[in-house]
């Protein structure tokens, strides 16, 4: 007996229709310089017809704004990411992660981080991402409900995110460090932060 042919298309729902498009944005803006990248290349891409993007995301800088936040936020952690170990484990998998996260769609990462010119929306989303990220990285290593000195361990870990950048664009754009040194790089100096620097901040 023989089964009817699967169908070519199938109708999304709108959530997985968004990420749809966001997907096919966040790849474009990695291979090409944001004026070079139209709505209609995007619906293209995607699948839809552009009005759908401006459904769902209104204008093309929305979709770029959209995309930056995608590629500079830190979600929240995985299962495994936080799983019980020791403190070396905890900060060996979390970078491992995040490297992998950026390796995901590194082009893209590397426009995010360092924005367009001047502009402040940007800015602000970039500001955020750092203030989020250092309360995911207390999560990371244990310390989400330390209360003393909590602003001073945010500040050095907002800090360390610059190095992580840095360490990112290193990486991906140079030839003198590959990823495992770039994840010994992260995991030492935050281990570091942890067991020496934190304790004679909050002492």
């Amino acid at each position: 007996m023989s089964s009817a042919p699967e169908p070519r298309w199938r109708r999304l729902e709108p959530d997985a229709r968004r990420e749809q498009i966001l997907v096919c944005a966040i790849r474009l803006f990695g291979d090409r310089p944001y004026p070079a990248v139209s709505t209609t290349d995007i619906a293209r891409a995607a699948g839809v017809a552009r009005g759908l993007i401006n459904h769902y995301f209104g204008t093309k800088r929305d979709l770029y704004l959209e995309v930056v936040r995608r590629m500079v936020t830190i979600p929240g952690p995985s299962p495994q990411v936080m799983s019980p170990g020791s403190l070396e484990d905890r900060i060996d998998r979390s970078v491992s992660w995040f490297l992998d996260r950026v390796l995901r769609h590194s082009k893209t990462w590397l426009v995010a981080v360092g924005g367009v010119g001047h502009d402040a929306d940007v800015e602000r989303i970039l500001a955020e991402a750092d203030e989020l990220a250092a309360d995911r990285v207390l999560e990371f290593v244990g310390l989400a409900d330390v209360r003393d000195h909590r602003e001073q361990l945010r500040a050095m870990i907002r800090a360390y995110g610059g190095m992580v950048k840095a360490a990112g664009r290193e990486w991906l754009l140079g030839d003198h460090l590959n990823r495992d040194q770039v994840h010994v790089l992260l995991t030492s100096t935050l281990l570091t932060l942890v067991r020496d620097t934190f304790p004679k901040v909050t002492s």
